[in-house]
């Protein structure tokens, strides 16, 4: 049995879900339209160049949460995933996702986006391990502080190793899907690293390394050729 590990935005997603929920905000009115999609694009703009700062850049993205009732969150949430994720599932993953269920491997979303956005994506995708980034709760409300490491980097690798423990699984029989440079470490883990639709570093290191590399042909997925 295989641990199978996906990364989710601009992998099984043709879009970044964190990116998108902040554009979603700023649409319903919950934050300040032009400051908030200013500031959330520069911090997109330093993740694609790998020099995001995770603990700023949550506590950017985890402040509207703390702001209004968990009612009012959920309601924009069943309409962001709704109106704007389902949209952006590649139409490959149905098809992916099932070739591996039906080998009995074990499947996991590791994002480093906040679990309060992407839970309902996970279940949406049919995948029911995720591991991702854990808004702090107290009293019932968002504290807008993480619980834990950020899943992000090198903080992916461990959290897959945390959640490994005391499962008979391991980096022995595992592979990992990813777009991004900035998910190198998680590559350099499993003895199968996958590049799907890589950025330009992530294509460069995937080449150079005979790593698989998949890139999108309409609706399917096909291996890269040199």
């Amino acid at each position: 049995m295989t641990l199978a590990l996906f990364d989710l935005d601009n992998t099984l997603l043709d879009g970044d879900s964190d990116y998108a929920w902040g554009q979603f905000l700023a649409t319903v009115g919950a934050v300040d339209g032009a400051h908030y999609e200013q500031a959330n694009l520069a911090f997109y703009e330093d993740y694609k160049a790998g020099g995001l700062d995770i603990r700023a850049f949550l506590a950017f993205s985890l402040a509207p949460l703390t702001r209004y009732p968990r009612d009012q969150l959920y309601a924009w949430r069943a309409e962001f995933v709704r109106d704007r994720i389902k949209p952006l599932i590649k139409p490959w993953v149905a098809d992916l996702l099932g070739r591996h269920k039906s080998r009995g491997d074990t499947l996991v979303i590791v994002t480093a986006t906040n679990s309060f956005v992407t839970a309902p994506i996970a279940e949406l995708l049919g995948v029911s391990h995720l591991i991702a980034t854990v808004p702090e709760e107290q009293n019932g409300r968002f504290t807008g502080r993480v619980t834990g490491t950020p899943c992000f980097r090198e903080g992916k690798v461990a959290r897959v190793q945390t959640w490994m423990a005391g499962r008979d699984l391991g980096w022995e029989d595992s592979c990992f899907y990813s777009d991004s440079h900035n998910d190198l470490p998680l590559l350099e883990a499993v003895n199968r690293p996958i590049a799907v639709d890589p950025d330009p570093t992530l294509l460069a290191t995937a080449e150079q390394r005979g790593w698989e590399i998949l890139l999108t042909d309409n609706e399917t997925l096909t291996e890269h050729a040199e």
